[in-house]
């Protein structure tokens, strides 16, 4: 047999054989500062509803939101994204609902900075919640009109930023409508309210949970792929990014995020700028199902965050924000 390398001199085995050395060696771990939370709220009150296609999802009316607030507190995760769960009856083509100060997004905003200041508020800036189609901007000619949408979505995150969210984030995919934003946000004195661009957003097949979350799922009748990114590309990725940065973007999101890790560990070599991945619903969906059906092990869940960490992540927003850091928290 022949002797490969410098063996039985070296013998990389030898850093593996226990599980404090494996633990002050490792390279990559996560923590509870790693994780943004996303909470579903919905209509009504006293009412926590369980989402079919999100085993373990709730939607919270926002008398119940303080339930998950406070658990996210406890375990200590810094930021909490919001989105809205908008009744039909508040759906039209043009999204306006988008623009009502007194709507879910605007309610949760301000229970947060009210009741858990120090909890980090992030929200969404795209209309697809709100419009009767299910697209994230406005129709005109069958085809999402660019700039029409863009002025929308710019009295969106000025609202938004009046009602106190901390993190702009625009998912809806529009050509330049991080530098609409934070130009309207700079010209209102909203100088330190940032802005987390979805600049790399995936015309993803991996979505679909998410829309029957936010109630979208049904009123969608075609795909979004004539304004989010082709999954076959990749150095378009690094237009999208570049140009956001540019306007004024100061973190970037990849989404979704484990099919993914390419394009955020080449953006983070680029770019060097703080990078969120998003394990999106179907991503979380797959692993949450086959746990329950013991085909995985929890184990699973670190082993998938982590490699948003390996990959260049700063964060993640997950699903199992709550479950992962509960885990830390009491390890």
């Amino acid at each position: 047999m022949k002797i490969i390398g410098s063996y039985p001199k070296t013998r990389l085995r030898r850093l593996r054989k226990s599980k404090w050395l494996r633990n002050l060696i490792s390279e990559n771990n996560i923590s509870s500062n790693d994780l943004i939370l996303p909470i579903f709220i919905r209509e009504g009150k006293n009412k926590i509803e369980n989402i079919k296609s999100m085993p373990g999802v709730f939607r919270y009316t926002i008398d119940k939101l303080p339930t998950i607030l406070k658990l996210a507190r406890k375990y200590e995760i810094p930021m909490v994204a919001l989105f809205p769960y908008t009744p039909n009856q508040k759906k039209n083509n043009l999204g306006t609902e988008a623009l009502n100060p007194k709507n879910l997004i605007c309610r949760g905003i301000k229970l947060i900075k009210n009741r858990f200041p120090d909890l980090g508020v992030m929200c969404d800036v795209a209309l697809d919640p709100y419009t009767s189609h299910g697209h994230d901007g406005i129709i005109k000619n069958n085809k999402v009109d660019n700039d029409e949408t863009i002025k929308i979505l710019v009295k969106q995150a000025l609202l938004q930023a009046k009602m106190g969210c901390d993190v702009i984030a625009p998912s809806d995919m529009m050509d330049g409508r991080v530098g609409a934003i934070r130009k309207a946000l700079d010209k209102n004195k909203f100088y330190d309210v940032s802005i987390l661009s979805y600049a790399v957003k995936y015309a993803s097949n991996f979505y679909g949970p998410f829309r029957d979350a936010v109630g979208s799922k049904s009123k969608l009748k075609s795909d979004k792929k004539t304004y989010q990114m082709d999954y076959r590309n990749s150095s378009e990725s690094f237009r999208e990014v570049a140009l956001d940065i540019k306007e004024g973007a100061d973190m970037v999101m990849v989404k979704p995020g484990i099919i993914y890790l390419d394009i955020i560990n080449e953006i983070k070599n680029k770019f060097k700028i703080p990078i969120i991945a998003y394990q999106v619903s179907g991503e979380y969906s797959l692993i949450k199902n086959a746990i329950n059906k013991r085909i995985l092990n929890e184990e699973s869940i670190i082993e998938s965050l982590t490699s948003f960490k390996r990959a260049g992540a700063n964060a993640i927003v997950t699903y199992f924000a709550l479950e992962i850091a509960k885990k830390i928290k009491n390890y």
